[in-house]
């Protein structure tokens, strides 16, 4: 018996173990099976980005840039001011044009500046940028494929970049019609920002693929090994403590790696490339939601622990449940002293109180494992109305009174 007992709780440490490992990858592997199937919660998180000032003045700058290779303002300049000096000036006339040159090209490149501020500042560039999200959501899965049409594109190299040609071709339209024709001259531009450089990338492109085709069963498979391990122990109170807290301390080292690898991605960003802010930025949308969830899950296991303890046979929480049982009976039997009671129907949940609690937990545990999304405003709000309903019952349940057979017997034979 003893080495049986043993084995049980050897195996029930194993699966709680493996199942606490295998928490923090359902995190990772939920989040990315709902960003690549759910379009209008990709677009929740990153249409806010076109509001940001850094990306705004990333994508400003960039779009400059663009424009800057494309079209020389300056050379566009001397060409109109010499076309005019070969119309016939004087010498005055010649020199006074000619010291323009250099105020006339800035004074224009000032303009589109301003003008590109402005649209990529405007709610039209807003729209856009959400609109192309929206259109773009397929595009994620085709640059997971390598499809070489995706916008967001991910080379052999590692190289991960953004195209820039469909942003230019709003902004080429935004610039002409606030008047400024030299706009014309930008032509169709074929770029890419690249965003982020790891040799590292193409594994983590098929590592990803692999998490995204699990996502909907590593966090079931977590669970299943965790359930599994509390029901094959020996002390299953004392099991599913545990299991609470090896839960807790994944999700607690899980946060702890987000905040490491925040600094790890920006650190590998070269500032040539994307500055630091903007890559801080990015990483910080990308990991919000999962950061959310294993908060979540954090507060869920810490929950469960509490629940579990207020429920085991310890001598704290037996005095604490005998004090609530004590108190309602107090209430109940103040209100049926004043001629309130629930009767036969108090009787049956009496009787079945057991059952009553079962289901109670049952229906907590549906809206915690089904609910989504999972936040520990849900998970607060489930525990507080499933220990307001065990409250309600312990007051409507009206123990049934059995008289003991010797005084039923003296008060039938009472004269």
């Amino acid at each position: 018996m003893a080495r049986r007992s043993w084995a049980w709780t050897l195996l029930a440490a194993v699966l709680i173990t493996i199942g606490a490992i295998l928490a923090p990858v359902a995190v990772i592997a939920s989040w990315s099976k709902t960003e690549l199937t759910d379009t209008g919660q990709f677009v929740a998180a990153y249409a806010p980005l076109a509001n940001d000032p850094e990306v705004q003045a990333y994508i400003t700058d960039e779009i400059i840039a663009v424009i800057n290779e494309r079209v020389d303002v300056e050379e566009l300049t001397t060409q109109v001011i010499d076309g005019i000096i070969a119309l016939g000036t004087g010498p005055a006339a010649t020199d006074a044009l000619n010291l323009l040159k250099g105020p006339a090209a800035s004074g224009i490149e000032n303009l589109i500046r301003n003008g590109v501020t402005r649209f990529v500042a405007s709610d039209a560039f807003a729209n856009v940028w959400a609109a192309a999200l929206r259109v773009s959501h397929t595009q994620l899965v085709a640059a997971m494929q390598n499809d070489p049409d995706a916008a967001l594109t991910i080379s052999r190299e590692g190289a991960v970049g953004i195209q820039l040609g469909p942003i230019i071709e709003e902004v080429k339209a935004a610039l002409l019609r606030q008047g400024i024709d030299i706009a014309s001259r930008i032509p169709a531009v074929d770029r890419t920002i690249e965003v982020a450089q790891s040799d590292a990338l193409p594994t983590v492109q098929v590592v990803y693929g692999l998490t995204v085709t699990l996502g909907t069963w590593l966090p079931w498979i977590a669970i299943i090994l965790l359930a599994a391990g509390v029901l094959v122990a020996r002390r299953r109170v004392i099991a599913l403590i545990w299991a609470a807290v090896a839960l807790a301390l994944a999700m607690i080292l899980t946060l702890s790696a987000f905040a490491v690898g925040n600094v790890a991605f920006t650190s590998a960003v070269s500032q040539t490339d994307l500055p630091v802010d903007v890559a801080s930025l990015l990483y910080e949308t990308v990991a919000t939601d999962m950061r959310a969830t294993a908060v979540a899950v954090l507060v869920l296991a810490l929950v469960v622990a509490v629940v579990a303890w207020m429920a085991g046979p310890f001598e704290v929480p037996r005095r604490l449940r005998a004090l609530a049982r004590e108190g309602a009976g107090r209430l109940r039997g103040s209100a049926e002293r004043h001629g309130v009671t629930t009767g036969r129907t108090g009787e049956w949940f009496y009787q079945q109180r057991v059952l009553l609690r079962v289901l109670i937990g049952a229906v907590a545990a549906i809206v915690v494992l089904f609910v989504r999304p999972l936040t520990p405003g849900l998970i607060i709000w489930t525990l507080v109305l499933a220990v307001i309903a065990l409250w309600i019952l312990e007051l409507v349940q009206r123990p049934v009174v059995t008289v003991p057979a010797e005084r039923a017997l003296n008060v039938t034979t009472e004269p």
